[in-house]
């Protein structure tokens, strides 16, 4: 092999071995910041004894399940509240996260997220409905299943608005976005404001996100999107990598960019609108990973993708950790709380040599 193939091997072998290093790190933490989240509350319960209480429902027939070392309130503490509520953290931060990288790609700008469609304004707009009115005035509906419907209507005006013969434009799905996501916002505070105040707590917990109601059933949903997302989007790892070089690149590689772009659209909606039903507009996410991605291991979206998803987990489930604890026993909403963590740190990161990997000073 001539030195100049071997010059061009060894930094795409180094960027994989820095992915595979990173991810693996990456997961560690996801097993730590489960123990320790199921650990951190009112009940006093030790790392040990937490994880102890998860292997012993996983795994039936453990001796400390039986003989009395874990209480039962320990036991309902750890795993009927604490744990739903870590595992929730990390679908959600994974699910917006990837969003955001897919919808980077879909319409080729480095400020998308997955909320620059309107979709999580039109999921606010559907819960805050069934907060304010109650259930019944929207057809029995639950305050989930509303705020999935208003996510997905927002996507298919989105969709219909951003058609330019017979194709996506990204331009107008970005124009039609901010205008719908502006026009649901609009809703949603003329709702917040005519409504009683004793509603107006629950209005703006659930706009600021949270996952502290979180159970067993709740995960469904974002579980079976999320794994979804991250089958689709692996098969599509190449097609993306072709499509963030242009349209017309693409198709010369075999790639339909209008058929590439509504399924991603498809599938972004699916798991932000997802994950808003059950955790509320939980904001930053989906746009400050995957820089922090790219800026780690390029843009080729096989090696980034799979950061961008363990990072979410990661991001999220220790900001719900901060959220419970910061200022306890008062909770922060998890928005405010992604905000404040995460801007600075991307500010910083912007700052740095590997910021032109995101897209940022070209």
């Amino acid at each position: 092999m001539s030195s100049t193939s071997l010059t061009a091997v060894r930094p795409g072998r180094r960027l994989e071995r820095r992915t595979a290093a990173i991810c693996t790190v990456l997961a560690i933490a996801l097993v730590a910041l489960t123990v320790l989240s199921c650990a951190v509350g009112v009940v006093a319960v030790t790392p040990v004894q937490a994880a102890q209480t998860i292997i012993g429902h996983l795994l039936p027939g453990m001796p400390w399940m039986s003989d009395g070392s874990l209480t039962p309130l320990q036991d309902q503490a750890v795993w009927h509240f604490r744990l739903p509520r870590a595992l929730l953290a990390g679908f959600a931060g994974a699910g917006l996260a990837l969003a955001g990288a897919l919808m980077q790609v879909t319409v080729r700008n480095p400020l998308a997220e997955p909320y620059i469609l309107g979709v999580s304004s039109g999921a606010s707009v559907g819960a805050v409905a069934v907060i304010v009115w109650g259930s019944a005035a929207v057809g029995g509906l639950s305050l989930n299943i509303a705020a999935f419907i208003g996510a997905v209507l927002a996507c298919a005006c989105v969709a219909v608005m951003a058609q330019k013969d017979g194709a996506l434009s990204p331009t107008r799905m970005i124009l039609a976005g901010v205008a719908l996501g502006t026009l649901f916002s609009a809703i949603t505070s003329y709702l917040t404001i005519s409504t009683d105040a004793q509603n107006v707590v629950g209005v703006l917990f659930f706009l600021l996100g949270s996952v502290s109601a979180a159970t067993m059933s709740s995960l469904i949903g974002p579980a079976i999107a999320l794994a979804c997302g991250v089958i689709v989007a692996s098969f599509l790892a190449r097609s993306l990598n072709a499509l963030m070089t242009g349209d017309e690149s693409a198709t010369s590689l075999g790639v339909n960019p209008t058929r590439l772009r509504a399924l991603l659209l498809i599938l972004a909606s699916l798991l932000t609108g997802t994950v808003v039903s059950v955790a509320g507009g939980i904001g930053f996410v989906g746009l400050v990973i995957p820089h922090i991605a790219r800026i780690a291991v390029g843009a080729d979206h096989r090696r980034m993708l799979p950061l961008t998803v363990l990072g979410g987990a990661v991001f999220l489930m220790l900001a719900d950790l901060l959220a419970r604890t910061v200022a306890a026993p008062t909770e922060i909403p998890l928005g405010i709380l992604t905000a404040f963590v995460g801007a600075p740190f991307f500010l910083w990161l912007m700052r740095r040599n590997g910021a032109d990997r995101a897209g940022f000073g070209r």
